[in-house]
């Protein structure tokens, strides 16, 4: 399939490309988040953040710059810390904002604007690592760089991979605003939640900053 337009083993990359979404990261959780904090509208937001932080790690890896801060010790080092401090950053502002401000968080779930939310998540997306090595070593690996255009395969396998993304984080959206309904009343709940999401935002930048390159 696609294979007039230089793409390799569609459906060997499709698959793969579906198991790479569903693992959870730094990305979905936020997106999750977001949804179930502030609504469908800003869950959206921050999916955007993704789509558009994707593809500009896309475009990097079409025009060698991922690759170079791949086999670039000291390049990929500063994009590992930096994702890292700010994973850092963003688990210590929901615990702090769980267990010392209290229950003040919850009543604060409208006060973030849109631009804060999907600011976020295009840091996220850009300051991960792990993205890039897949673009790097999965990605490429399924274009002919042999074919006539290849850059029409580089569209057609991240307008796929874009797709997945975006089926997988609408469920999460609206299970996230579906499950707000029965939570939203609920503090402890609320509290708990905050507090998981957190330390798993912490848990993200301690494995992050020790990744190898």
């Amino acid at each position: 399939m696609f294979a007039e337009f230089g793409v390799l083993n569609f459906w060997t990359y499709f698959f793969g490309a579906v198991f790479i979404v569903l693992v959870p990261g730094p990305n979905t959780l936020f997106v999750l988040k977001t949804s179930v904090a502030h609504g469908v509208k800003k869950g959206y937001l921050a999916a955007s953040g993704v789509f558009v932080g994707d593809a500009v790690l896309m475009f990097m890896a079409y025009a060698g710059v991922a690759t170079l801060i791949k086999t670039t010790p000291v390049l990929f080092s500063v994009v590992r810390y930096l994702g890292a401090i700010y994973l850092l950053y963003l688990g210590g502002k929901m615990l702090y904002a769980t267990f010392i401000l209290k229950g003040q968080a919850s009543d604060q779930s409208g006060a973030v604007p849109g631009g804060a939310i999907l600011r976020r998540s295009l840091v996220l997306s850009l300051t991960n690592p792990k993205a890039i090595l897949f673009y790097v070593s999965f990605f490429v690996q399924f274009i002919d760089v042999k074919a006539a255009h290849p850059g029409m395969a580089f569209f057609i396998l991240a307008s796929v991979l874009e797709l997945i993304s975006f089926g997988y984080l609408t469920f999460l959206i609206f299970s996230g605003a579906f499950v707000t309904q029965y939570v939203r009343t609920r503090t402890r709940l609320v509290k708990l939640g905050n507090a998981l999401t957190g330390m798993l935002f912490v848990g993200f930048a301690a494995r992050l900053a020790s990744l190898q390159s």
